[in-house]
């Protein structure tokens, strides 16, 4: 059955060996037409409308584009450092924060485009970013302009450091890394005001997040939730990502990091934190009963080895659990990966019947969108929604022999990247290629900044 009008579509992409809409159906065979940005139509072959531009995905699977909920793409140009590798997260992020000073405008925008980039490649077709390092001004808007050159979907999210290593409550980050409560309330709202769009078809929506109670100054916290209860925006920020995080927490607030996170004003809806793992299950329910999302992180939860975010628990207790990649703390950005890692993860935790390749595809597109607050704007595939698809090939010798279920052979077989990556209707990946201009001088000034930051220590 169609689900369509007779109007010419700007986009068609016909042929799926399954199209997975999110919303109850997978259609043998079927088909996503797309016009001005938004989907028109999903359907059975023979009842496609005519298109102006058509996207053959035979011998592929067809899902909404995966969402990321959480990342640090400024720290691509430091990914898989040597020096800071092996070592436990607080010695990691400040040997990082040396270099991280120098982010510049230039090297926002070439991180963040790159980022988008490899994204794209990976299935991903919209992205938060928790710029938390903010050595000079306009870093957000330099990552604003790369996702719009590119076409890409963003949630930036104007992260902070407020409070460095000279506090004396254990912090690691100095100098320039630290700013002023007011000035990063002030450009918050400043970002906010410019950029800012909350219509369903939305590219660019500004959340504000300082980037842990560990870092933020008295009433930070507690501002941020205000402003953005007063601009009707998303509220992110990094909760029990630490073994000794909540001993910190105990010793500085006489609070667990829940019960902290409650006491700020972030026990709501409008909330979403990363990483959440060394928590409880009453502390599990209150998520839940919140409506606070948790972005998990799989292969940083390997990685960094201090444990696995409770998932399958959070799922099974309704918290909107949504798939991220994590800049260097899992050093790749792709998203098919942290959706097979969960695969995994999940199993190991929960057991055999405690995880499926379903249940992961959940996570990284009705999941995430919840996080971001786009529940049925993005992460499905139907009338009305933004046309934002990806067709992943299922063919070759990887998956010689699975032909039974394509959801799950996508994730138990491949590795696998994208065919085909639409953002609002755009082709951003076309046949395994990404269809921008200028890869080769954006990555050569991407090695440029890179080599010149790490120079100093390798």
């Amino acid at each position: 059955m169609a689900e369509t009008t007779d109007q010419r579509a700007d986009l068609l992409l016909r042929d799926a060996e399954l199209l997975v809409t999110m919303t109850g159906a997978e259609i043998r065979g079927g088909w996503v037409a797309i016009s001005d940005g938004v989907i028109t139509g999903v359907g059975e072959a023979g009842e496609e409308p005519e298109a102006t531009r058509v996207l053959e995905a035979r011998g592929c699977l067809v899902t909404p584009g995966l969402i990321s909920a959480h990342h640090h793409m400024f720290q691509n140009l430091t990914r898989a450092f040597g020096p800071a590798l092996n070592r436990e997260l607080l010695e990691w992020a400040r040997t990082g924060g040396e270099m991280w000073v120098r982010l510049d405008e230039e090297a926002a925008f070439v991180s963040a485009w790159i980022g988008f980039a490899e994204l794209a490649l990976g299935g991903c077709t919209t992205t938060t970013d928790d710029l938390y390092a903010h050595p000079r001004p306009n870093l957000i808007d330099a990552s604003i302009a790369a996702a719009r050159e590119i076409g890409f979907r963003f949630h930036p999210t104007r992260g902070a450091i407020a409070v460095g290593e000279d506090a004396g409550t254990g912090q690691i980050f100095r100098g320039a890394m630290i700013q002023d409560p007011d000035a990063i309330l002030a450009d918050t709202e400043r970002l906010i005001k410019t950029y800012h769009d909350p219509s369903p078809t939305s590219m660019v929506r500004i959340a504000a997040g300082p980037s842990g109670g560990a870092v933020a100054t008295p009433g930070l916290m507690e501002a941020a939730a205000e402003l953005a209860e007063r601009y009707d925006v998303r509220l992110t920020t990094h909760v029990s990502q630490e073994p000794t995080e909540e001993e910190w927490y105990l010793e500085y607030f006489g609070l667990k990091p829940i019960d902290w996170l409650e006491s700020v004003g972030w026990a709501t809806s409008r909330a979403w934190i990363a990483h959440c793992i060394f928590v409880n299950e009453d502390e599990i329910s209150r998520l839940a009963r919140w409506g606070t999302g948790v972005a998990h992180c799989p292969t940083t939860c390997c990685l960094v080895a201090g444990g696995v975010t409770p998932f399958t628990d959070m799922r099974r207790h309704g918290v909107a659990v949504g798939l991220s990649v994590d800049g260097t703390g899992c050093e790749h950005s792709s998203m098919w990966l942290e959706a097979h890692t969960a695969l995994l993860l999940g199993r190991l935790r929960a057991g055999p019947m405690g995880m499926s390749a379903r249940d992961a595809l959940e996570m990284g597109t009705t999941g995430s969108a919840r996080c971001l607050g786009r529940e049925g704007e993005l992460g499905v595939l139907t009338a009305g929604a933004c046309g934002d698809l990806v067709a992943w090939p299922l063919e070759g010798v990887a998956f010689a022999g699975a032909w039974s279920d394509p959801v799950e052979a996508w994730l138990r077989c491949g590795p696998v990247s994208a065919r085909h990556t639409v953002v609002a209707g755009k082709p951003v990946v076309v046949n395994g290629e990404l269809q921008l201009p200028n890869v080769d001088e954006m990555l050569k000034r991407h090695d440029e900044i890179s080599r010149e930051w790490q120079g100093a220590y390798v």
